[in-house]
C-alpha cells in the first residue's frame, strides 16, 4: 500500500533532504520515525532533493507498507509527536500503487526571500541584505529566463545531471509592504544550486553590477564561471509540487512561504 505525505521543514539543522552517511537529513529522520511507529523498515521517496540548509514550506514524499495503515489520522498525530520541531507532516493519503512522488511531479516552485533590514526573528528564513536593489531591473532579468531551456550557467559542477535543460513557466520578484523581496520561480525541474545561483546573479543586477542584458548574456553563454556566487541557503524554500489530478491533488493550504 502506497501513501503520499505532505510535509514542511526548516532545513537549517539538516544536510539536505537525501539520506547521507553519518549526517542528519530530513529523509533519514522521517524514515526512522515511521519505522519505529510501523515496526518495519520504511524507505521514503521524496519529490526531489533540497540542499543543505534549504527549507520546504511544502514537500511531498511517498512510502510503501505491506498492509494498509489502520488509522491514518492517529499515525499522523504520533508521527508529528515523535518528529523534531523543525519537521511537520500535514497529511497522509493513500494513493495508487504506481503513483510516484518524484517522477509524477510536473511542476515545482521555489521562493526566495531577501529582507532589507536586520531582523533577529527571520535571520534563519531570509537573506538579510542591506544594499538597495532595483527590483524593476531584477524583474526584467527574470523575464528573460523564460526564453531559455539550458541553464548550464547556473548548474553546480559535478552534479551528474543527464541534462541541464529545464522549462521555466514563471519567474518574478515582488516586494511586500515591509520591503521584503520575494522571488518566485516555477519549472518542470531544477538543477542543484540553480535557484540560489539565479538569485545571486539577480542581486548583482539589482545593485548595478550587471544590466538585464548582461544577465541574459550570462544565461545564453552556458558558462558557470560567468554567474555570481549562490545566495545563502536559508532564504530558499521549496513552496509547491504539482501533480496530474489523477495522481495527487494538494490537500494543504498554501501559506505565505
Amino acid at each position: 500500500m502506497r501513501y503520499f505525505l505532505e510535509l514542511r521543514y526548516n532545513g537549517g539543522a539538516y544536510f539536505g533532504w537525501q539520506r547521507q552517511p553519518d549526517m542528519p537529513t530530513v529523509q533519514q529522520t522521517l524514515e526512522q520515525a515511521l519505522a519505529t511507529l510501523l515496526r518495519q523498515p520504511v524507505e521514503i521517496t521524496g519529490a526531489g532533493r533540497t540542499d543543505t540548509g534549504v527549507n520546504a514550506s511544502y514537500y511531498v514524499a511517498h512510502f510503501d507498507v505491506a498492509q494498509p495503515v489502520a488509522d491514518p489520522s492517529q499515525l499522523l498525530r504520533k508521527l508529528n509527536f515523535m518528529l523534531p520541531g523543525d519537521i511537520a507532516v500535514d497529511s497522509l493519503t493513500p494513493v495508487a500503487e504506481g503513483a510516484h512522488a518524484r517522477f509524477d511531479a510536473r511542476e515545482r516552485e521555489y521562493r526566495y526571500f531577501i529582507e532589507p533590514h536586520k531582523n533577529p526573528f527571520t535571520r534563519h528564513a531570509s537573506w538579510q541584505y542591506y544594499v538597495p536593489l532595483d527590483v524593476g531591473r531584477m524583474n526584467e532579468a527574470a523575464a528573460s529566463l523564460l526564453e531559455f531551456d539550458d541553464f548550464t550557467s547556473f548548474a553546480k559542477l559535478n552534479s551528474n545531471n543527464k541534462t541541464n535543460r529545464c522549462r521555466i513557466m514563471h519567474a518574478a520578484w515582488t516586494v511586500d509592504e515591509r520591503g521584503v523581496l520575494r522571488f518566485t520561480i516555477r519549472a518542470d525541474r531544477f538543477l542543484r544550486n540553480m535557484v540560489r545561483a539565479i538569485v545571486g546573479t539577480s542581486v548583482d543586477v539589482g545593485r548595478g553590477r550587471y544590466s538585464p542584458e548582461e544577465f541574459r548574456a550570462i544565461v545564453a553563454s552556458r558558462d558557470l564561471s560567468r554567474s555570481s556566487a549562490g545566495a545563502p541557503a536559508q532564504g530558499l524554500f521549496l513552496s509547491d509540487v504539482r501533480y496530474p489530478a489523477d495522481i495527487f491533488e494538494r490537500r494543504t493550504f498554501q501559506g505565505e512561504r
